[in-house]
């Protein structure tokens, strides 16, 4: 049996450059940066006090009542609205739809963090008994998608993905194999993190992993920069609607992109510190090109995972290379995480939409505050300003704690 063609009929972000994908497109391609000072709590005994913030945010404009906020965690809270975005987009009417048809895969690096911070403080301080009996619903990784499958009625594969920083990826890979096999016809699938709290923070500083740039924190995220000192810390939403191609054209979908391609690999090496050599990656990236049965070079724009690490900056060159040999010169490369830091587990989510989005526009949006590149950073980054070009191809490539490597490959629609 041949595999269904799969389309992206359905885009809805949460971010800290806007809540709209015509709006951050818009401020991707402007150069604009995200990060800014935290303001949901105090930081000043933290070295670290700037991230990718989503500031202003309400859910109650996604149609959740006022009344059930409190049932929600900030990283499931991220996530319905992403995917209310998405359905909103994609035009779908759910009602005249198979539900059984229809599912939903919306994962979390971390899930309810904030949860579990909060849950934690109140047994210490006060006593168990007087937790929220919510806790639970609140703090479980899969809040995001059996609360969306809840709000929309969809009853087919209803799971949540956890591979770290490659999550969104996975499952929009993984939703696109349930439809390209005749599982479904509907998807909505994507990431949500929300791991900008205490905890979260304190986390990644104990790890040495951040970047301790406060005095300009929107030159912080700088990946392939000699001057590097960590990655940002980001939060928010990626989640698009999939469809069978021919579904999509019954009901006069407005088609942004086809989901050609999707691999997936695990370095087997180290629990946090990838492959140097990138072969993992790499095999991830091969996977995809044939999974949609093209040629290296028809590639055209990588939407790089480059997250501003010596060690995870260095392996995706080298995965990139080892792929493309000597055509990687001629490819366009950005990492879109030096405007709006790493969102963890969402990443790959916004990373996709980005990517379709410079297959519908042609522009590669640029890689800002990259001044001075590493040794061995010797590709095309599209420094500090976004570029016009025909982008037929493009790949989104998102890579994870526990050795999880995950590309997807983006067809023109």
């Amino acid at each position: 049996m041949s595999k269904r063609r799969v389309v992206i009929t359905g885009m809805g972000v949460v971010t800290s450059l806007g809540e709209t994908v015509d709006g951050l497109w818009e401020n991707l391609c402007a150069g604009k940066s995200g990060i800014g000072p935290i303001t949901r709590w105090d930081l000043s005994n933290y070295p670290v006090r700037f991230g990718g913030e989503c500031t202003n945010f309400d859910i109650t404009k996604y149609g959740v009542e006022k009344r059930d906020v409190k049932k929600l965690d900030r990283f499931a809270q991220f996530g319905i609205a992403a995917a209310v975005s998405a359905v909103r987009n994609s035009g779908v009417d759910f009602t005249q739809e198979d539900p059984f048809r229809c599912g939903v895969i919306i994962g979390s690096g971390i899930g309810g963090l904030e949860t579990v911070e909060d849950a934690q403080t109140t047994c210490i301080t006060r006593s168990f008994d007087r937790l929220s009996p919510f806790t639970v619903p609140k703090m479980m990784a899969n809040a995001a998608s059996g609360n969306v499958s809840i709000m929309f009625g969809l009853r087919g594969i209803c799971t949540a993905v956890s591979t770290a920083c490659a999550t969104a990826a996975n499952a929009i890979g993984d939703a696109s194999r349930y439809i390209s096999h005749n599982y479904a016809d509907i998807m909505v699938a994507g990431g949500s993190e929300a791991a900008l709290c205490k905890l979260g923070m304190g986390s990644f500083i104990a790890a040495r992993a951040l970047s301790q740039r406060n005095d300009e924190p929107t030159k912080a995220s700088r990946p392939w920069d000699k001057n590097r000192d960590g990655f940002v810390m980001g939060e928010g939403a990626g989640v698009v609607v999939l469809e069978d191609y021919d579904h999509a054209k019954r009901r006069g979908a407005t088609i942004y992109a086809e989901l050609a391609g999707y691999g997936t690999t695990a370095d087997a090496h180290h629990i946090t510190a990838p492959i140097e050599e990138g072969t993992g990656a790499s095999k991830a990236i091969d996977f995809a090109l044939a999974d949609g049965g093209i040629a290296p070079e028809q590639v055209n724009y990588i939407n790089a995972h480059g997250t501003s690490t010596h060690l995870g900056d260095l392996a995706e060159i080298r995965a990139i290379k080892r792929t493309f040999g000597d055509y990687a010169k001629k490819l366009a490369i950005s990492s879109t995480k030096s405007h709006l830091g790493h969102l963890l587990g969402a990443s790959g989510g916004v990373e996709s939409i980005i990517a379709a989005m410079s297959t519908r526009h042609d522009i590669a949006p640029p890689t800002i505050n990259l001044d001075e590149p590493d040794e061995g950073c010797d590709l095309d980054f599209i420094p500090h300003h976004a570029r016009p070009m025909t982008i037929n191809y493009a790949l989104s490539n998102s890579f994870g704690f526990g050795g999880h490597n995950a590309s997807l490959l983006f067809k023109k629609a």
